[in-house]
C-alpha cells in the first residue's frame, strides 16, 4: 500500500509538497477548487511536472473540482461541468496522471432516472478522452440528498451504461463509505462491499482508495471528513486499510490536518503506523 495525500500547489508545486511530507502518493487539483474558470495551463509546466513526477516515481491523481455536477438539471450548471470535466481529463492526460476521480453529482430531487440521462451522455464525452494511462475514477458518494453513486450498485448502473469503458475505475472513500451506512470497521462488511464491487464491476477496475476519518455517524450521510483517529471510525479504520484486496493501491489522505491546512507528514504517519498495527 501507497500512503499519499491531497496536496496543494496544484500542477507546479504539488509534488514537491509530496516529498516534503514523505508521500509515496499524490492527488491534486489543475484549476482552482473555488472557481469555475479553468487555467491556460503553460506546456512547460506540464512537461516539469511529467518529468518531476518520472523522476520520484509517485502514482499521481487528479481531483475534478466539487462543483461539477454532471447530473444537473440546471442546463447552465451541467453545461460548465461537463466542460470542467472534459478540461481536467485533457490536462491530467497531459502530465500524466494515472486517474481523474470524480464525483458523479445529484440530480436535486429530479430522481436517478433522471440524473442518469444527464450523467451518461456527459461521461461518454469524458470516457473518450481518457488514454492506457489515465483513467476516470468514479468516487462513491456520502448519500446525502440526491447524489448519484452512493452504493456499489449505482456505480455499476453507471458502469453498464457507459458499456464498461475499458478506462472507467473506480475509487473508494472509507469516510464516504461509513456514512453512507457501510461499515468499514466490521470485517465482514468489508469482504460483502468487496465481493459485490468484484462481481458488479471487478477488482481490476479499483485503482485508488481515499483514507479519510469521519466526524459524523455511520448511516448519517454526512459527509464530514476528520483526522486520522480522531474521528468515529478511529483506531478501527486499520480494518479497512488491512484488508488484503487493497494492499497494491495508493490510499490517498483528504483529512483537515492541523489547523485545518490539509494532510501533512503527521497525518501520513499516523496512517502507516495504523496499517502497521493492524498487521498487513
Amino acid at each position: 500500500m501507497l500512503f499519499g495525500a491531497h496536496c496543494s500547489g496544484g500542477i507546479k508545486k504539488s509534488l514537491d509538497n509530496a516529498v516534503d511530507m514523505g508521500a509515496e502518493a499524490v492527488q491534486l487539483f489543475v484549476q482552482s477548487p473555488r472557481t469555475w474558470r479553468f487555467p491556460n495551463h503553460d506546456p512547460g509546466d506540464l512537461a516539469n511536472f511529467r518529468d518531476h513526477r518520472a523522476q520520484i516515481g509517485l502514482p499521481a491523481l487528479v481531483h475534478a473540482l466539487y462543483l461539477v455536477n454532471l447530473a444537473a438539471p440546471d442546463d447552465a450548471v451541467y453545461s460548465k461541468s461537463v466542460d470542467t470535466m472534459r478540461a481536467t481529463m485533457d490536462a491530467a492526460c497531459a502530465i500524466e496522471a494515472d486517474g481523474v476521480v470524480f464525483h458523479v453529482g445529484s440530480h436535486l430531487g429530479a430522481g436517478f432516472e433522471a440524473g442518469l440521462e444527464r450523467v451518461v451522455p456527459a461521461l461518454e464525452q469524458v470516457v473518450d478522452r481518457c488514454n492506457d494511462r489515465t483513467w476516470l475514477l468514479m468516487e462513491n458518494s456520502a448519500g446525502a440528498g440526491g447524489t448519484i453513486g452512493r452504493s456499489i450498485e449505482e456505480l455499476a448502473v453507471l458502469f453498464d451504461a457507459l458499456r464498461q469503458h475499458e478506462r472507467l475505475g473506480v475509487c473508494l472513500d472509507s469516510c464516504h463509505l461509513y456514512v453512507s451506512g457501510i461499515d468499514v470497521t466490521d470485517q465482514a462488511t468489508l469482504d460483502e462491499l468487496l465481493d459485490e464491487l468484484d462481481q458488479r464491476i471487478g477488482l481490476d477496475r479499483l485503482r485508488a482508495l481515499h483514507a479519510n476519518d469521519a466526524k459524523a455517524p455511520l448511516g448519517s450521510n454526512r459527509d464530514r471528513h476528520e483526522n486520522i483517529g480522531e474521528g468515529l471510525i478511529g483506531e478501527a479504520l486499520g480494518v479497512f486499510l488491512a484488508h488484503p484486496k487493497l494492499q497494491h493501491l495508493p490510499v490517498v489522505l483528504e483529512v483537515p490536518g492541523k489547523d485545518g491546512k490539509g494532510p501533512n507528514a503527521d497525518e501520513i504517519r499516523k496512517l502507516r503506523e495504523l496499517h502497521a498495527r493492524a498487521g498487513a
